[in-house]
């Protein structure tokens, strides 16, 4: 059995995604933010917790990790790069390492643009891109560290990965994208139904991730962009998008 995967909301808008390796009962979270509803998360799916990844040192993704450590015992994985901003790392990991997951494993990807030091974590059985802030669903994230240069190299390390890849990313903010998005790229039809099907989920109080890679290669401007210069361009445009 592969590994299943459940967005659980914390915070405002962040996701901190609760993976399960069917196989031998391996627990673990991507980016726990805030403890308690994660905590709440474990505990209805039996009380495991046995390893946290971190992409980035932002506290909205860093916040409960060591409350979960302390209380289940779980390790911590984070980018060597950064592990002076992370809580203390057991495994520091850098590109093209691998982090063991009950009988998968997840491959890091160094994904600098919206921090230094950001990774992301990919399985592959199944498709899975745990992205943090970098990629969103019809965006990406802000430039608080790094260029738009970075940004679109990362974005291309994600071209290798299959159409399938489930892309899971770190907030709530594809009804502002989409609107964004429908703004700089109106004639796109995949996009506008897209946009729908995100407008009824948010409607219905449902997330609307994951989506996958080849939904965002279709219909993200960012993703879309064909040069820095158009990325730095959308970047600029998004920040100040009202």
């Amino acid at each position: 059995m592969p590994v299943t995967v459940l967005p659980v909301p914390v915070l405002s808008d962040n996701y901190v995604w609760l993976l399960t390796d069917e196989d031998t009962g391996t627990v673990g979270v991507v980016d726990p933010g805030d403890a308690p509803p994660v905590r709440t998360a474990i505990e209805a799916h039996g009380g495991r917790l046995d390893l946290i990844l971190l992409t980035h040192h932002h506290s909205d993704h860093t916040g409960g990790a060591e409350a979960l450590r302390e209380r289940y015992g779980a390790r911590i994985v984070g980018a060597a790069a950064d592990a002076t901003r992370l809580p203390r790392l057991d495994q520091a990991v850098r590109a093209g390492d691998r982090v063991a997951f009950g009988q998968s494993s997840a491959l890091v990807l160094e994904t600098p643009g919206h921090t230094i030091g950001h990774i992301a974590y990919y399985f592959d059985d199944p498709p899975l891109l745990f992205c943090g802030d970098t990629l969103f669903s019809l965006g990406c994230g802000r430039l608080f560290e790094g260029t738009a240069a970075e940004m679109f190299e990362s974005f291309r390390k994600f071209g290798a990965l299959p159409d399938q890849t489930r892309v899971c990313c770190g907030h709530e903010y594809t009804e502002s994208n989409a609107r964004f998005a429908l703004r700089v790229d109106p004639d796109n039809a995949a996009l506008e139904k897209r946009a729908a099907e995100v407008f009824a989920l948010r409607a219905r109080g449902q997330p609307t991730v994951p989506s996958t890679l080849g939904s965002e290669r279709a219909c993200n401007p960012f993703l879309r962009a064909p040069d820095v210069e158009t990325l730095a361009r959308l970047r600029r445009e998004k920040d100040h998008a009202r």
